[in-house]
């Protein structure tokens, strides 16, 4: 008899990430077809971003971060939202070595980001490694913004999934948010000049 997810108990998901943070390997395993839709949604979001051409697929993007889970070992999640802020965090990573790699093998810089109006750039592209370097420079500056713009811009997580990752209000997350997008236009458009 398959088991749909609406019948699994909601916390199914946060027992399971105990259970592999106290050594059950196998647990990972169980948790991935439970959270493997919004996986796949979190990586189509990301690569709805980069360039037509682009080699990775969402399913790539997925299960080349779950190798990356499984290579770093159990680590201590609160709860769903948060192994889904990580897994984005990983998709994102994955992504800039992409991008540094291909960078690195073609002069003019290649991979390219187009940001929508959630960072007040329309239809404007932006070199995916200025923004990462951009995003690690706002991370030194305030490291809660930074997860903010990366869990909103990059993951897709709304600003109501974003407050449960991150354990803030939405207000607060809807504040940064405001506050990381210009910072980070000011950045961006300080790097095209």
């Amino acid at each position: 008899m398959e088991v749909r997810l609406s019948q699994l108990a909601p916390n199914t998901v946060t027992r399971l990430l105990a259970d592999w943070h106290a050594g059950d390997d196998e647990a990972l395993r169980a948790i991935i077809p439970l959270v493997y839709d919004e996986l796949r949604r979190v990586a189509h979001h990301y690569l709805q971003k980069e360039r037509p051409d682009h080699t990775l697929q969402s399913t790539a993007l997925v299960h080349e971060a779950y190798l990356r889970l499984e290579k770093q070992g159990a680590g201590q999640f609160k709860n769903r939202e948060h192994f889904l802020a990580i897994c984005a965090q990983l998709m994102r990573q994955i992504l800039v070595e992409h991008a540094r790699s291909r960078r690195a093998a073609k002069r003019d810089g290649g991979f390219r980001l187009t940001l929508d109006d959630a960072l007040a750039l329309k239809a404007r592209h932006v070199d995916l490694v200025a923004l990462d370097d951009a995003l690690n420079q706002l991370a030194r500056l305030d490291q809660q913004q930074s997860r903010i713009v990366e869990l909103r811009f990059f993951g897709g997580l709304s600003i109501e999934e974003t407050s449960l990752a991150l354990n803030l209000s939405s207000t607060t997350v809807k504040r940064h948010w405001a506050t990381a997008r210009l910072w980070l236009h000011h950045q961006l458009k300080a790097t095209d000049a």
